[in-house]
C-alpha cells in the first residue's frame, strides 16, 4: 500500500523542487515567470543592485516589474523580482548570487 508520508505523490502531492531526487524532473515547468522576494535594509542602491543581479540571471528582466514593500518598522524592504526561469541551474545560482549579496538579509 502507498503511504502518503513515505510517498508525498501516493496523495497526489508534488514534492517541492528541492526533494526531486537527482536526475528526476522538476515540477516546475520551463520556462515560467518566477518571483523571488529580497529582504535587505532599507538603503540607497538595494534595489539597484538586486536589479543588477536578476539581470545578470536573466537577460530580459523587467526592472518594471519589481514590487517594494517596507516593514512596518521602516526599517527593511522587501523586493519581490519576477524572472524569467529557463532552468534549475539558473534559479540555483540566482539564488546563490542574491544570498551571498552583503546588502541581502533573506531570500524566499
Amino acid at each position: 500500500m502507498n503511504d502518503p508520508k513515505q510517498n508525498p505523490s501516493a496523495n497526489g502531492a508534488t514534492p517541492p523542487a528541492s526533494a526531486c531526487p537527482a536526475g528526476q524532473e522538476s515540477p516546475i515547468q520551463y520556462p515560467c515567470s518566477f518571483p523571488i522576494k529580497v529582504m535587505g535594509d532599507k538603503v540607497d542602491g538595494f534595489v539597484n543592485a538586486i536589479t543588477e543581479v536578476a539581470k545578470a540571471h536573466d537577460p530580459q528582466f523587467d526592472a518594471s516589474t519589481i514590487e517594494l514593500r517596507n516593514s512596518s518598522g521602516g526599517k527593511y524592504l522587501g523586493v519581490t523580482i519576477t524572472v524569467t526561469a529557463t532552468s534549475r541551474e539558473q534559479l540555483d545560482d540566482l539564488y546563490r548570487a542574491l544570498t551571498a549579496h552583503p546588502m541581502v538579509k533573506v531570500v524566499l
